[in-house]
């Protein structure tokens, strides 16, 4: 009923930027919290970026001041603003979203595919 995409992913050298979207499409009534999650190979997922309905955002502390997280509502859409990447930050970006559906009353999670961010020279 709801699928989430990324998109934006990419190879980038140290240093440079990419800029990730995701967006909601499908039976949504609401979308409540949004968020960016990665995983590189052999580490658990982490929380990397989490923006709530009313703008409050928070970030890991291995990104905070140079990753941005941003949402456009009326599209259903979060974005995540990567600057000065470092090869630490390569690893799938994953896009996850609390969201009601219509003719639901609970709040589900949803995931996206994934998207591979490579940092590297």
């Amino acid at each position: 009923q709801v699928q989430l995409v990324e998109s934006g992913g990419g190879l980038v050298q140290p240093g440079g930027s990419l800029r990730l979207s995701c967006a909601a499409s499908g039976s949504i009534f609401s979308i409540y919290a949004m968020a960016w999650y990665r995983q590189a190979p052999g580490k658990q997922r982490e929380l990397v970026a989490f923006s709530s309905s009313g703008g409050n955002t928070n970030y890991a502390d291995s990104v905070k001041g140079r990753f941005t997280i941003s949402r456009d509502n009326a599209k259903n859409t979060v974005y995540l603003e990567m600057n000065s990447l470092k090869p630490e930050d390569t690893a799938v970006y994953y896009c996850n979203a609390a969201i009601k559906v219509i003719g639901t009353g609970p709040v589900y999670q949803f995931w996206g595919q994934g998207t591979q961010v490579t940092v590297s020279s």
